[in-house]
């Protein structure tokens, strides 16, 4: 079954602000066009920054305006693991993007060893490096695998796994099952981290917002510590550049969790990730009280 992000909204947008949305228009470019044999792919560029399309949503890419110039800011919570253990050496990434993620994490863990990235999509490393700068490295090691089947098969242990997997149309249940999460702590280290984008209705400490609570039940059952991030910078940056809006419109929001079986705490030295082009503490400020 997938999960649709908009089944998850539980307070209706004001309608002055979605009717801005609904006559936007952009004057898109597309670079790239390919039917696979899961998505309907496009690059597609216009005056925001140039972008990767799996049917109409937006998976991955790059905003160039003058207000922010990065990743789609959700990403830039993948950073956050470094204030945490920067020493970590292996990483697991389920779910690819534009692999400006993994060219970050070279430059911020100085022992890393191996960045192994797993991805159903055949076409989507040609595509990061011809289009999104994706620079290929000798630690760097490209798995063409449904990230469960890579996970039951693998006798890695990791000390950072992230996984950001989504459909076109939403995020399959299975990467929620118990299943999967005993797959996932086969393959962490004793003290490794696992970071997880889903979403959610951004009204957390609502009782209607029944997925959230239960998902935060479920992790809190796997993992001793499990930290929620609520995306509200990277929705600041997101209707702010795409719409010239200073709030969320739609009540949908990403929601990062980071877990291990082992307490930690988030370091204070932002230096290095601040060097990569984030503004770091904007994204570590969204941690929830749960």
């Amino acid at each position: 079954m997938i999960i649709i992000p908009e089944y998850l909204a539980i307070h209706e947008p004001k309608e002055e602000l979605l009717e801005i949305i609904n006559n936007k228009t952009f004057n898109d470019t597309v670079l790239y066009e390919k039917q696979s044999d899961f998505h309907d792919i496009k690059v597609i560029e216009n005056e925001i920054g140039r972008f990767l399309h799996y049917k109409d949503t937006y998976q991955a890419g790059f905003i160039n305006t003058p207000f922010y110039k990065g990743n789609l800011p959700y990403i830039n919570y993948f950073t956050i693991p470094y204030l945490i253990n920067p020493v970590i050496k292996n990483i697991l990434l389920i779910g690819f993007g534009t692999g400006k993620i993994v060219n970050d994490w070279e430059k911020l863990f100085d022992n890393i060893e191996s960045i192994d990235v797993v991805d159903i999509e055949e076409n989507i490393f040609d595509i990061a490096s011809d289009y999104f700068g994706f620079k290929k490295s000798d630690k760097v090691n490209f798995y063409l695998q449904d990230g469960l089947v890579y996970l039951r098969e693998n006798k890695k242990k990791y000390d950072l796994i992230v996984v950001d997997v989504a459909s076109d149309d939403g995020i399959d249940d299975r990467f929620l099952s118990d299943d999967y999460f005993k797959l996932i702590k086969k393959s962490l280290a004793s003290n490794g981290l696992f970071v997880s984008n889903l979403c959610s209705s951004a009204d957390l400490q609502n009782k209607e917002n029944t997925f959230f609570h239960s998902l935060i039940e479920t992790y809190n059952t796997c993992f001793k510590q499990v930290n929620v991030f609520k995306g509200n910078e990277s929705d600041r940056v997101y209707y702010k550049s795409f719409f010239n809006i200073d709030e969320r419109v739609i009540d949908i929001t990403n929601i990062i969790l980071i877990c291990s079986n082992k307490k930690f705490s988030i370091g204070q030295d932002y230096t290095k990730i601040e060097d990569t082009g984030i503004d770091i503490l904007r994204y570590v400020n969204d941690l929830q009280p749960f």
